[in-house]
């Protein structure tokens, strides 16, 4: 019996005769849009600038061929693929009654020719072929991606900036590290409080101080870091300062208990329930494919053999919880998951363990999941007390 969050397939009978479908092909500067209008032999096919009210117009024009046509028009079903521009459109056409709906890209399959052909007119025809044996109720014809609610994108955006902040702060440090090298400079660490002021009284092995350029590039560098630092901490603050207000809003609520866990950061809390432990997800199955943490077995004939980790989810949870699984064998050591790692790993080897970390961070994602979903503790796991 299909679940009422199943985006696998459609739950809406298809009728064809009265439905108008329309698929879109987005780029940054024009739309292509694909119909399938009943009453007409041909499948229109119009391009369009990156226009929501002229391709209003656009549907609203094929509603009304299909009724000088002789067709009641009681459906009109868009698609498109997710991408950069996001939901926002599906939003738009949603709040002006057309059903809307955004399909993911690894859903759609296609040629296996070393060179296919890829144009827009073969990628609008790909979707429209998809997304109608998923109007017509097929399982796993494609998939669709939930389209979340403008404030449900707007809160994970404090935990991405950070991501991309931390990444730009290692990158001034190794560029930094590295120009200093040049001049075989080794010992000097841009993360000291005074490092500013020390640059002045460095010295080359040639005991000469580090030319004009160089260290006018330096200090420009010091100054980003120094900005870049401050931005992080303004992240932090304002997090802690939203986790601690008394609030009913449920993500927060679900980040609070999350961080109560020692070894777990409000940062990873933060992360973990506006990426994935939010989300209205079926089973531990789903948690840990949305995830990426499942495997990709390849199986032909007497063939059996396993490639590792699919890597198709959300890879700001698999890098998390992979990180997060090595902290949780250090803070929470009398707990069931690490002593079922450390049995799984008795044999010392290093490949045995790069392997069981992995189902470790799987398990405990699943175990965080039920946490936040049903308040079930994992079994030895030690929380802080309730402040």
């Amino acid at each position: 019996m299909a679940k009422p969050d199943d985006l696998s397939r459609s739950l809406t009978p298809f009728e064809q005769s009265s439905t108008l479908v329309a698929v879109i092909e987005m780029s940054l500067s024009s739309w292509l849009v694909a119909g399938i209008v009943p009453g007409l032999d041909r499948h229109p096919l119009k391009k369009l600038g990156a226009d929501e009210d002229a391709l209003l117009r656009l549907l609203q024009r094929w509603r009304d061929k299909a009724v000088t046509a002789g067709c009641t028009i009681t459906r009109i079903a868009v698609a498109f693929e997710a991408g950069r521009d996001g939901f926002w459109l599906a939003r738009w056409l949603r709040a002006h009654d057309v059903e809307t709906y955004v399909i993911h890209p690894t859903g759609v399959a296609v040629s296996r020719e070393h060179r296919r052909a890829k144009t827009d007119r073969i990628d609008t025809a790909l979707l429209k072929r998809a997304f109608l044996g998923w109007l017509r109720g097929e399982p796993d014809h494609c998939h669709m991606t939930a389209i979340p609610t403008p404030e449900q994108e707007d809160d994970k955006r404090p935990s991405r900036e950070r991501e991309t902040l931390i990444r730009e702060h290692t990158r001034i440090i190794n560029r930094m590290k590295a120009c200093l090298v040049r001049w075989g400079i080794r010992n000097f660490k841009p993360t000291l409080r005074q490092a500013p002021e020390r640059l002045e009284a460095l010295r080359t092995p040639e005991g000469m101080p580090l030319p004009p350029n160089t260290l006018a590039e330096m200090r420009r560098d010091m100054a980003r870091l120094h900005l870049i630092k401050d931005q992080i901490k303004a992240i932090a603050a304002d997090r802690v300062r939203r986790l601690g207000q008394a609030s009913a809003d449920r993500p927060q609520a679900m980040s609070r208990m999350l961080a109560r866990v020692i070894g777990v950061g409000i940062e990873t809390a933060d992360m973990l329930v506006h990426e994935i432990l939010s989300r209205h997800l079926r089973d531990r199955r789903a948690v840990a494919r949305y995830a990426g943490l499942t495997g990709a077995p390849d199986e032909s004939g007497k063939r059996r053999r396993e490639k590792g980790l699919a890597r198709a989810g959300n890879a700001r949870v698999r890098h998390g919880m992979i990180q997060l699984a090595w902290r949780f064998l250090r803070f929470q050591k009398a707990s069931a998951l690490t002593q079922w790692f450390h049995a799984r790993t008795a044999d010392g080897r290093g490949g045995t363990r790069k392997t069981m970390i992995v189902a470790l961070a799987r398990k405990l994602l699943i175990a965080f999941w039920r946490l936040v979903a049903t308040g079930e503790v994992p079994q030895g796991v030690v929380l802080r007390p309730v402040p």
